[in-house]
Order: structure tokens, then sequence, then C-alpha cells
């Protein structure tokens, strides 16, 4: 983890809870279990963006039910690349970013990922999180459209 980024002993701790937290969920995320999402994830306060939805999920119940079905004892990983990880803070909020990248028994994961979190109480729960594809850019910039 870059410490650069933290002004000071107290914000490169709070960085590294934050990680610790997301890195437990996705440790069982990969074993099939999605209980350390469903727990990380505000019950209050809850959107969820991700390349295999073709919405934004709005709620807790939402998105438990479908990691439930998807995940829970169907998605498996003997290991994962969490890369690059930068947490920024702003108040009670946090946003924490990186790459994941993981082969799995399902789909070959490589997503960007974004988790905004939230201080709830004295427990930093995610209040958004987004999971996109990383792809190469599809567009062709190179072209250039006439203007009328």
């Amino acid at each position: 983890m870059n410490t650069n980024w933290y002004k000071n002993e107290e914000m490169r701790q709070l960085a590294s809870k934050i990680i610790q937290l997301e890195k437990d969920a996705l440790d069982r995320w990969f074993k099939g279990d999605s209980s350390g999402y469903r727990a990380l994830w505000s019950k209050h306060d809850f959107s969820y963006f991700d390349s295999v939805c073709d919405h934004r999920v709005d709620t807790h119940e939402e998105i438990s039910e479908f990691v439930k079905g998807a995940v829970d004892g169907n998605l498996f990983a003997e290991k994962y690349d969490f890369l690059n990880p930068r947490v920024q803070f702003g108040g009670d909020m946090a946003v924490l970013t990186y790459q994941l990248h993981a082969n799995t028994n399902l789909i070959n994961m490589h997503y960007n990922c974004i988790e905004v979190f939230r201080k709830e109480g004295e427990e930093w729960h995610v209040v958004h999180s987004t999971w996109s594809f990383i792809t190469p850019l599809q567009n062709d910039f190179g072209t250039v459209k006439e203007i009328v």
C-alpha cells in the first residue's frame, strides 16, 4: 500500500482497516460465501452497479438475494490478485479503489472496483459498490465525425 497518500498515521491505519474489511469479504467470496459482503454492505442505504447487471441495484435486500443465488456454494477461486488499492477520505466517507483479478470456476474476473464506505455509528459500511470489467477501449477516436 502506498502510504504517501495519507496525511498522518491515523489516516494510514484507517485505510489499512478499510482495505482489510474488503479483503476479508473477498476471502469468503472466493470460497462460495457471500456473507462477508452482505455484512459489509449498508443495510440502511446501499446501491450497486456491476457489469453483469442491466440496472442499478438499490437495496441491501435485492443485492443479498442476487449474490446468495449466484455466489453461495457456486463461486470458487484458489487465489485472487488485489492490486493497487487506494483509499481517499472525506469526513465520514471513504472511497476504496482497486483492481481485482481471479480465475474462478465460473468466470475469469478482471474488474475495476469502487467501494464507497460511510461510517455508520462506529463501523464502516459500503453504501455504493461498482464492479466494472477491465476491457480495452472499443471506440475509435481516430475518426472524427463532421460537425454540422
